[in-house]
């Protein structure tokens, strides 16, 4: 499990620390999403994986359990651990995300991100404008004025842009849109991470100002509005990160 943001924040390149047991899990996992130990490939067994990461059997077997929870290995007896198929692995998990962006996703996997986003997040925008409470009217202003004091700094930016996303998918009535944190968070990153990571000039101003027109949409109870001003900020996040 990673906080919200964390991922983002990595994109600046500082390092965050690890515990033994995290990064045991942090080097597999990687390691599976970046084709190291193939999909249905058996890894190591536990003596070797022990020495490689200097680590007791029970930090490993806990760790392991943690890759099995997330879909990408499967303990099998008198086999050993197995590299799951792609079809199980936990994609809504931000920390497999996580190692997706680390592992450059194929075109495939980048088609199948934005259409995700296309297709649940203008509904999350139409239920925030329906349902929205003054509490989370005030912290979508609030992430908004974040926004515009952050304009000459990407990652600052970048983050109260996710943070804003990330509380319209909290208005949303659908727990399984409330579920996408991880995927905007990602998509955000693809589009923000040669801007951050090498200071590459940018315009935010217009991605600021459809942010403005979907708060606004949502505080007047507008829901085609809010959806189709959803839209909008989504295609920014898609042209950024081509």
């Amino acid at each position: 499990m990673i906080d919200p943001g964390s991922l983002l924040r990595s994109l600046s390149g500082r390092a965050t620390a690890r515990n033994f047991h995290s990064h045991v899990i942090n080097e597999i996992g990687a390691g599976v999403i970046s084709g190291r130990f193939p999909v249905g490939s058996i890894l190591p067994n536990d003596a070797a994986l022990m020495d490689e990461f200097s680590v007791s059997r029970t930090v490993l077997r806990e760790a392991l359990k943690t890759l099995e929870a997330k879909g990408l290995v499967e303990a099998r007896p008198k086999v050993g651990t197995k590299v799951a198929k792609k079809s199980r692995w936990n994609l809504y998990d931000p920390q497999v995300l996580a190692w997706c962006l680390e592992a450059e996703p194929d075109e495939e996997f980048l088609a199948g991100l934005w259409q995700v986003r296309h297709a649940l997040e203008p509904l999350a925008a139409a239920d925030a404008a329906r349902d929205r409470t003054g509490d989370q009217i005030r912290l979508m202003h609030y992430w908004l004025r974040q926004m515009e004091v952050a304009l000459s700094e990407p990652q600052s930016f970048c983050l109260a842009d996710f943070e804003l996303h990330r509380i319209i998918a909290e208005a949303a009535s659908n727990p399984f849109i409330r579920a996408l944190q991880g995927v905007i968070e990602l998509s955000h990153a693809l589009a923000y991470r040669s801007v951050i990571a090498y200071e590459l000039p940018y315009d935010l101003a217009p991605v600021l100002q459809s942010h403005r027109a979907l708060v606004t949409a949502i505080e007047r109870g507008l829901t085609s509005d809010a959806a189709l001003a959803m839209v909008e900020t989504i295609e920014y996040d898609r042209l950024q990160a081509l």
